[in-house]
């Protein structure tokens, strides 16, 4: 089984929480594309953990982690992730963390530009993480990185990187007018960060192959959500990689092979990190509820998110784009203390209600059509089966399912690994 575990709206649906649960079930958890700008906090019986860059499959012993090619891997902070969980008693060996040897690295300098270019930007800026992602994504197609695979070949980095220093200096030192990059400095980085993960460094493609041929299972696991992809989400406020399910099989390394199933993560309200069109947002009171209700407060960088209503039109179309054959619904409980459920079903633009998910100045001028739903006003924390829930909970749910098209498979009730609902 080669199943996907994809986001269905701006990212922060609460993927890691349901990759850790699931992850029960397969062999083998990857992640096939992103950095550590975007995080996945999990909650089980040994603690909190927040993981950026590492798959959430990393919380369970008997499970196999891959980072696939598709990803750029900051490896100063995948040093410190491994140390916090090591710290927290999580386990990681060579023999259950494989780290593809095609992944790009990215280097201090990347997150500078990151930096300096959204400081450039001023009141334009595009809401980055400040964590380089864009810049490394640019100079992967730009073909001037270094990869995991070249720390088997300290000897090579030298000359590797006085190459791609003096064409990056044009525009650190020459553009941004930064003090020159330094190649002793970024060694020395290297040294420390990156050297330590050399024996986790392999072909993934020949190890995933393999297993799959073994009739081993295996999760794919998304960064992100589909309105954040490069190609299909509200560029340019987007990631700089593809997040969508049918680009696991190519991020993993395997284009080969083909998945099985397309599991969407879709929150039971909105909520978004950074800039760009959020047409359904909340302001005032009833967001500031929201907002403290969910705990929404970005995993990777703290900010707080902005939320608004469940979003009917941006969630039909997420689903259509992650080809998702079931939908996990998260966070249902939050919603518990509200009188009536804020749900926007449609958009206003240039006063016309529209149904379908618009790009650019449409998506940028259009405004939500609000409907409420009855509430249920209770805990539902508890509720272990589709029958303990109120019916005012299950018409919600009936409707979201309805609204999407797709089927609601499981239903999150609190952020405990056990905390879950599965529908049938």
């Amino acid at each position: 089984m080669l199943t996907a575990v994809v986001g269905i709206n701006w990212g922060d649906e609460g993927k890691g929480r349901m990759v850790d649960l699931l992850s029960e079930r397969y062999d083998i958890v990857c992640r096939y594309q992103g950095g550590n700008n975007a995080g996945h906090t999990v909650v089980n019986e040994r603690g909190k953990f927040i993981l950026n860059l590492l798959p959430s499959g990393i919380l369970r012993d008997e499970t196999v982690n891959v980072m696939g090619p598709g990803m750029v891997i900051d490896t100063e902070h995948l040093f410190h992730e491994v140390e916090r969980l090591r710290e927290g008693g999580i386990q990681i060996t060579p023999r259950h963390l494989k780290i593809s040897d095609r992944a790009t690295i990215c280097m201090p300098y990347h997150k500078l530009l990151d930096c300096l270019e959204e400081d450039r930007l001023a009141d334009k800026k595009f809401g980055s993480t400040r964590r380089g992602i864009a810049p490394v994504y640019a100079d992967k197609y730009m073909k001037k990185t270094l990869r995991m695979g070249d720390l088997r070949h300290p000897e090579l980095l030298r000359e590797k990187l006085e190459g791609i220093l003096e064409w990056k200096n044009l525009t650190v030192h020459n553009g941004y007018g930064h003090e020159p990059l330094q190649v002793e400095e970024m060694l020395n980085w290297l040294e420390t960060y990156a050297m330590a993960f050399r024996e986790y460094v392999c072909d993934t493609t020949i190890f995933l192959n393999d297993a799959i041929k073994a009739g081993k299972s295996v999760m794919f696991e998304a960064q992100l959500g589909a309105l954040r992809d490069i190609d299909f989400g509200i560029y340019p406020f987007t990631s700089s990689s593809s997040t969508i399910a049918a680009y696991a099989p190519i991020g993993a390394g395997i284009p080969n092979q083909k998945l099985d199933e397309s599991i969407g993560i879709i929150k039971a309200y909105s909520s978004c990190v950074g800039e760009g069109p959020f047409t359904c947002e909340l302001f005032g009171p009833k967001g500031d509820e929201l907002r403290e209700a969910g705990g929404e407060y970005g995993a990777a960088t703290g900010r707080p998110r902005r939320v608004g209503g469940f979003d009917v039109v941006a969630s039909r179309y997420g689903t259509l784009m992650q080809s998702a054959t079931c939908l996990a619904l998260t966070k249902m409980d939050v919603l518990s203390y509200l009188d009536q459920i804020p749900v926007c079903v449609a958009y206003e633009v240039n006063g016309q209600r529209i149904d379908y998910f618009p790009t650019g100045l449409e998506l940028t001028e259009a405004k939500p059509i609000y409907e409420y739903f009855k509430g249920w006003k209770c805990d539902i924390s508890g509720c272990k089966t589709k029958e303990e829930l109120p019916q005012a909970a299950l018409d919600y749910i009936a409707f979201v399912e309805k609204a999407v098209g797709c089927p609601i498979k499981y239903i999150s009730v609190g952020p405990e690994r056990e905390q879950y609902i599965e529908m049938f």
